[in-house]
């Protein structure tokens, strides 16, 4: 005899659980396409001195190469996170997928500054909504005490695909071109694109919240945890927020205490984007016109890279107990470091140590503003949330190589670019205080206690 119906709470299924196969599965193919989108966004920095050389590109030129990228993943953010919240998450990440890997690999192809900017921008574009949906996906299937962890562990990848990107470079250019060096990152993303078309799922939480394919959920659940029993004949909701079957508005995105949340996040996320993606561009030529030999400019750049992503890792436990808070201390800290860098006169050694600790800060200071990109937002919308969030960060990352230009083809001194580079944690650690208090504050009224503010103002 069939078991009744049951009303099933998603979040609360998931909320309390522990991570289990299902999830590091998740976790797992969501950080391999991680690492390629990583390694793709920093090979054109690494692949660059070949390609101006091969090409005859002026510097003015490699800057707008770098942004054509950008300018396509802001777009593609927009559009694929819009595409995400209506058709859902997977298909969008797998198409995405496959789409980034077959134009990264025909990039190769480029004999033009004309084709190669072209190229590049389809590629942005692909992969602008890919991130952001990763995040959406892997979010909505972890309990909420978890949630800037995994997206933490999630963007390991890209910092690890963005380290390779030098010593692989380093290691193919010479014998392939820089063409070769495309076509290795294309073929790598195109097997992990398969991956996805057999194994990803689809959110659960999305599915609940549209009011979606009963059956589709009841199958997940039960993958989930097998010992569940969960049934299309079920009613499946979502406790922690109301359904919302309508079709995103911008407007969303500013209801409630999103009014003031939402712009803090997107400030404070183009100043950290300009900051990464100025580093990321011009770090291997800036070091080079620093009289730095080009295989220690790579390593050192790999190297911060790297020393990011392990300040992400101890980042992350903070960030899911003190949210905001906890993403302002890296840029409080790399801020004053940079600035002595660019104003204070020093020796070789101590430059390297220096700016391989100021930049790992920056990066580590990024990770933290990932993990909390899309916590904010329901279900029904938390991919426009999160992916309008990353294209206007994108802001901060087609500026951050075109004032690299500047800076270069300005006759200043190039290491002035740190003191600069400065400006963009300082308006990061503002920016994350005043989110902390904003959630602090709507976290005091949920339990029916006075905000600090308020309280201060009482007494």
């Amino acid at each position: 005899m069939a078991s009744a119906p049951r009303s099933i709470d998603i979040a609360a299924f998931i909320d309390g659980r522990k991570l289990g196969p299902f999830n590091y599965r998740l976790i797992i193919l969501s950080w391999f396409i991680t690492v390629f989108d990583g390694f793709d966004m920093q090979m054109i920095s690494f692949t660059a001195p070949y390609m101006r050389d091969e090409l005859h590109l002026t510097n003015g030129q490699l800057g707008n190469v770098f942004s054509a990228a950008l300018v396509g993943a802001m777009i593609g953010g927009f559009v694929l996170s819009y595409v995400g919240d209506l058709i859902g998450r997977r298909r969008t990440i797998v198409w995405s997928a496959f789409a980034f890997g077959i134009l990264t690999t025909a990039t190769a192809l480029a004999q033009s500054y004309e084709m190669l900017m072209l190229l590049r921008f389809l590629d942005g574009f692909a992969i602008g909504g890919m991130l952001p949906l990763a995040w959406a996906l892997n979010i909505e299937y972890v309990p909420g005490r978890m949630r800037a962890s995994v997206v933490t562990v999630i963007m390991i990848g890209y910092s690890l695909g963005a380290a390779i990107a030098g010593p692989v470079t380093v290691w193919l250019a010479p014998a392939h071109g820089w063409e070769g060096v495309f076509v290795f990152g294309g073929i790598c993303t195109l097997v992990c694109a398969t991956g996805l078309l057999l194994w990803l799922p689809e959110s659960v939480r999305f599915l609940a919240s549209k009011g979606r394919e009963p059956e589709t959920i009841a199958r997940i659940l039960n993958k989930v945890d097998p010992a569940f029993g969960a049934s299309p004949r079920d009613r499946f909701t979502l406790g922690d927020e109301r359904t919302d079957r309508s079709n995103f508005t911008l407007g969303k995105l500013f209801e409630g205490h999103l009014k003031w949340l939402t712009p803090l996040l997107w400030i404070g996320y183009i100043a950290s984007s300009l900051a990464v993606y100025f580093k990321a561009s011009w770090s291997p030529i800036i070091y080079e016109e620093l009289h730095f030999a080009r295989e220690t400019a790579a390593w050192v750049s790999s190297l911060s890279g790297l020393l990011g992503a392990a300040f992400g890792l101890l980042l992350m436990r903070f960030t899911d107990r003190h949210g905001p808070f906890a993403v302002a201390i890296y840029p409080a800290i790399g801020f004053p470091i940079l600035a002595v860098i660019g104003l204070v006169p020093m020796s070789k050694d101590a430059f390297l140590i220096l700016s391989i600790l100021s930049t790992s800060f920056v990066g580590g200071a990024h990770f933290g503003i990932h993990s909390i990109a899309g916590i904010f937002y329901n279900s029904a919308i938390r991919a426009n949330g999160a992916g309008w969030a990353t294209s206007i960060a994108k802001l901060g990352a087609i500026a951050g190589p075109i004032i690299g230009a500047l800076v270069l083809s300005s006759g200043m001194p190039i290491v002035r670019s740190f003191a600069i580079l400065a400006i963009c944690p300082a308006v990061l650690a503002l920016c994350a205080l005043g989110m902390g208090m904003i959630v602090r504050n709507r976290a005091a009224r949920a339990s029916g206690e006075a905000p600090p503010s308020e309280a201060v103002a009482a007494s």
